[in-house]
């Protein structure tokens, strides 16, 4: 059974970093395509990154392009993401999600393209 567990959140004022990280387990993760989503207070889940089991041309939502990274370290089972200049709106729950599609990672930007999910952790941006 996948397993995925996120960590890292917090409370961040604005203008500060946060890296959030997933640990993978019971599934080949240098196989599977990974992804961060966030969910705002309110609003409906929304992607935020995706990397496919190449690592090569990451996906990055328009909103966190040029100041999120995400990255995966396969000998560990682990993927991060950095965020810096963080911004208010940034706040939400950020949720960890795999599958095993090994699509470019701009076709598998949406959130019915993951079957599995982690229970999310909550990022707070105060301004």
């Amino acid at each position: 059974q996948v397993q995925l567990v996120e960590s890292g959140g917090g409370l961040v004022q604005a203008g500060g970093s946060l890296q959030l990280s997933c640990t993978a387990s019971d599934f080949p993760f240098r196989s599977y395509t990974m992804a961060w989503f966030r969910q705002p207070p309110g609003k409906e889940r929304e992607v935020v990154a995706v990397v496919n089991n190449t690592g090569r041309s990451p996906y990055y939502s328009d909103s966190v392009k040029g100041r999120f990274t995400i990255s995966r370290d396969s000998g560990k089972s682990t993927m991060t993401l950095q965020m810096n200049s963080l911004k208010p709106e940034d706040t939400a729950v950020y949720y960890c999600a795999s599958n095993d599609n090994r699509l470019p990672a701009h076709m598998l930007a949406t959130e019915s393209a993951f079957s599995n999910w982690g229970p999310g952790t909550q990022v707070t941006v105060s301004s």
